[in-house]
């Protein structure tokens, strides 16, 4: 699956960014767990949140309510709003699909990761 991330940018402490991820002509979309995921400046990628086909959301725990993951599959889109932002959630932001939710942690399981998205927080 091709995945295109976008709607990144500079942004001040406390603000907010949403960002997208859009599966171009991909019409089974809605079958697939959703994972957004994102890369710090020296540090390895980690998973930030994961979405199930039926809606049910689950956040690691720096999320802390900031964030919100949702899905528009007749777009095959996928949405991440990040309010109440902090200079450590810098980084490239990824989003990945998979069959299992279960298994979306394990970042070694994927074959490819499509186009991330630049979120820069300024202190």
């Amino acid at each position: 699956v091709q995945l295109q991330a976008s709607g990144g940018g500079l942004v001040q402490a406390g603000g907010s960014l949403r960002l997208s991820c859009v599966a171009p002509g991909n019409d089974v979309f809605g079958i697939y767990a959703i994972g957004w995921y994102r890369q710090a400046p020296g540090k390895q990628r980690e998973l930030v949140a994961t979405l199930t086909n039926t809606g049910k959301a689950k956040y690691e725990d720096y999320v802390n309510g900031r964030f919100a993951i949702s899905r528009d599959d007749a777009k095959a889109t996928t949405y991440l709003q990040m309010d109440s932002l902090k200079p450590e959630d810098t980084g490239v932001y990824y989003c990945n699909v998979g069959l299992d939710v279960e298994r979306m942690g394990d970042l070694d399981a994927f074959v490819a990761w499509g186009r991330g998205t630049q979120v820069t927080v300024s202190s």
